[in-house]
C-alpha cells in the first residue's frame, strides 16, 4: 500500500474540456430531453449539423464520470 493520495478528478469550471456527439432525435422522431450534469461544471451543449444529420454536442470535464462513460462507448 501507498502512501500516495488518490487523485481526485478535476470538474471545475477551470477542467479541461472534452465533446461527445449523441444523437437528437429517437428513430420514432422524438426529441431527446437534455438534463445537465450533475457531475462537473463546465458541462454545456450545442446544436449541431453533421454530415445532414442534427446532433447534440455534449461538453463536460475530461475527468466526469459521466463523460468517461460516453466515451467507453
Amino acid at each position: 500500500m501507498t502512501d500516495t493520495p488518490e487523485r481526485k478528478p478535476n470538474t471545475t469550471r477551470s477542467a479541461p474540456v472534452g465533446s461527445v456527439d449523441l444523437r437528437a432525435f429517437a428513430d420514432d422522431g422524438t426529441a431527446y430531453e437534455i438534463w445537465p450534469c450533475d457531475h462537473c461544471l463546465p458541462w454545456h451543449a450545442e446544436v449541431v449539423q453533421v454530415e445532414g444529420e442534427i446532433l447534440v454536442r455534449e461538453w463536460h470535464a475530461v475527468d466526469c464520470p459521466e463523460f468517461q462513460e460516453l466515451v467507453e462507448d
